[in-house]
């Protein structure tokens, strides 16, 4: 009994997180109480708090681990066997993108708020993952592209990441958004999300850097 308690405890927080995953999925951070995930869960409002100081943390903790995500996908583009030219590498890179659709949301929608909101403790580790995706992209240019200068490299990546915080808006314009832009006579092509990833990854190694 004791070794089931156990394991009911540790998956607590993930419990948590996943009740906030839905509860994005409809409502806006500022929108969501601890009473709203506690109703989504078999947590009581003050149990959650054994496990979280506030909401931001839950959401911190969901975005260390879609940077956790990202990171694994990442060591599989680095650790693959083929040399990677310039497109395959953006259309590699832009895929990981992709699938880390809820990564992007939440850096273009709530980071600032989420650290602001959050312990030192916790900020530091998830300062851990996104390090560590700086430093498994900055290998992957070493890697695949051995003629980049250590300031090319880091060029590109103080231009590449703060694009990937204002992609998610490109790819996914709200029904409103769609709408006023349609009465102000702009035109909006549709992109996936993939798609502008792998034209600015191309533009900022090609146009920028005059990759062969």
């Amino acid at each position: 009994m004791p070794r089931v308690a156990n394991e009911i405890v540790e998956r607590r927080p993930e419990e948590i997180m996943a009740a906030c995953k839905k509860l994005y999925r409809k409502k806006k951070l500022r929108e969501i109480s601890i009473k709203d995930i506690s109703s989504e869960t078999s947590l009581s409002r003050p149990a959650i708090y054994n496990y979280f100081d506030t909401k931001e943390e839950i959401f911190l903790a969901i975005l260390s681990e879609e940077y956790s995500l990202w990171n694994q996908a990442l060591e599989k583009i680095l650790g693959a066997q083929e040399v990677l030219d310039l497109p395959a590498f953006a259309h590699a890179l832009a895929s990981t993108l992709g699938e880390r659709e809820l990564l992007l949301k939440i850096l273009c929608m709530n980071l600032y708020e989420i650290e602001e909101n959050s312990s030192l403790e916790r900020l530091t580790d998830f300062k851990k993952q996104y390090g560590r995706s700086i430093d498994l992209i900055t290998a992957c240019l070493e890697r695949f592209f051995p003629s980049l200068s250590e300031d090319e490299r880091l060029s590109f990546i103080l231009e590449f990441y703060p694009f990937m915080y204002g992609l998610y808006p490109y790819a996914h314009p709200t029904e409103k958004q769609r709408t006023a832009m349609k009465n102000a006579g702009v035109k909006t092509p549709v992109f996936s999300l993939c798609d502008v990833a792998e034209r600015c990854i191309l533009n900022l190694l090609y146009i920028e850097r005059r990759l062969p």
